[in-house]
């Protein structure tokens, strides 16, 4: 048996996103409805233990070297410090980050910092704090600076900010976001809006495209590419902005496809294996960890759902049907 998740296609799985909670305490319009969702019960929720055993093997066993924690929110995992300490000490060590909406990154940088982690992505949409309550329906963009502050003054470097531009809302802000960004070090990456939303209400002419988004930064600065060759597997394509050092990134999940080189894997909140944020089956493996299964079962399991692994999202496909869990119950 090979010790490593590839694909039919010969894609090697070696990023782990593990989503903590599907829980939020922002409501995003391109995530969920203002009122929320229903959470999951908490006896279906990995347990901590659980986390860190399947995190294991992924490491351990599997070939696994990058694990990012996600959510809903992960902040709100009361146990994440001691899972980041515990993923922290694997052999051989993998790198860790966190994509978080920074609401209590200001209290809790350090700590998880302390405990191992390397790094984190910040959600930051809008430097307005009338437009922040508009998109997240909650007041809190200051505590989302506080967060970015206390993460750079940390060391979880590099601090990278992802933001989502929704037209008629804040696409005119995308150079102003690259400018505050820039001139604190942080690395800006601007993603298209996907078709992940509990609402079902994406549509692909309400989205700002990537080369939307360019022509939007190229009016106030010059953008040359980065070196195509140091991407890699990245889902940004990265450009030096007026000749560098500062680089943003763009990362066009839609119109700019980076299927052929992902190299991810993702594990629900609840234990459920997903290959793509765009999946429309999934491979459970808590049912099977609670019913018994060894760590050699359990990582067999593993291995033949990647193996499964779709060619990509097929959002360009007209029969393409949007998952029916949304982003927060998926992880990023």
């Amino acid at each position: 048996m090979t010790p490593v998740l590839v694909d039919t296609y010969g894609r090697v799985a070696t990023d782990l996103r593990v989503s903590l909670t599907d829980r939020c305490n922002l409501r995003c319009t391109y995530c969920m409805p203002p009122e929320g969702l229903d959470w999951l019960p908490k006896p279906e929720l990995l347990t901590d233990e659980e986390i860190v055993r399947l995190v294991t093997l992924a490491v351990e066993r599997l070939g696994v070297t990058e694990v990012r924690f996600t959510g809903g929110e992960p902040l709100l995992r009361r146990g994440l410090p001691g899972i980041v300490e515990r993923t922290a000490a694997l052999t051989p060590r993998p790198q860790i980050s966190l994509t978080t909406n920074g609401i209590g990154l200001d209290r809790l940088a350090a700590p998880l910092a302390a405990a191992g982690l390397d790094r984190v992505n910040v959600s930051l949409d809008t430097l307005d704090p009338e437009t922040f309550v508009r998109l997240a329906h909650r007041d809190r963009l200051s505590d989302v600076l506080k967060g970015l502050e206390a993460a750079d003054a940390a060391g979880l470097r590099p601090v990278k900010v992802n933001a989502v531009l929704m037209r008629g809302v804040n696409e005119h802000e995308a150079a102003g976001l690259l400018e505050f960004c820039a001139a604190r070090g942080y690395e800006l990456r601007f993603i298209e809006q996907m078709p992940l939303d509990a609402q079902h209400g994406w549509k692909r002419d309400d989205m700002v495209t990537a080369d939307e988004i360019l022509a939007l930064l190229g009016a106030a600065h010059e953008l040359t590419p980065d070196d195509p060759k140091a991407r890699g597997s990245a889902p940004a394509e990265l450009f030096l902005v007026d000749g560098g050092p500062v680089r943003v990134g763009v990362i066009g999940s839609v119109t700019r496809p980076f299927c052929g080189a992902c190299d991810r894997v993702r594990l629900t909140a609840d234990g459920q294996i997903r290959n793509c944020l765009f999946a429309t089956e999934e491979s459970d493996l808590r049912g099977a960890m609670r019913a018994g299964a060894s760590d050699d079962e359990l990582a067999e399991r593993w291995r033949r759902a990647v193996h499964r692994k779709k060619p990509g999202h097929g959002i360009d496909d007209p029969s393409f049907l949007q998952p029916a869990r949304p982003m927060s119950a998926i992880g990023g």
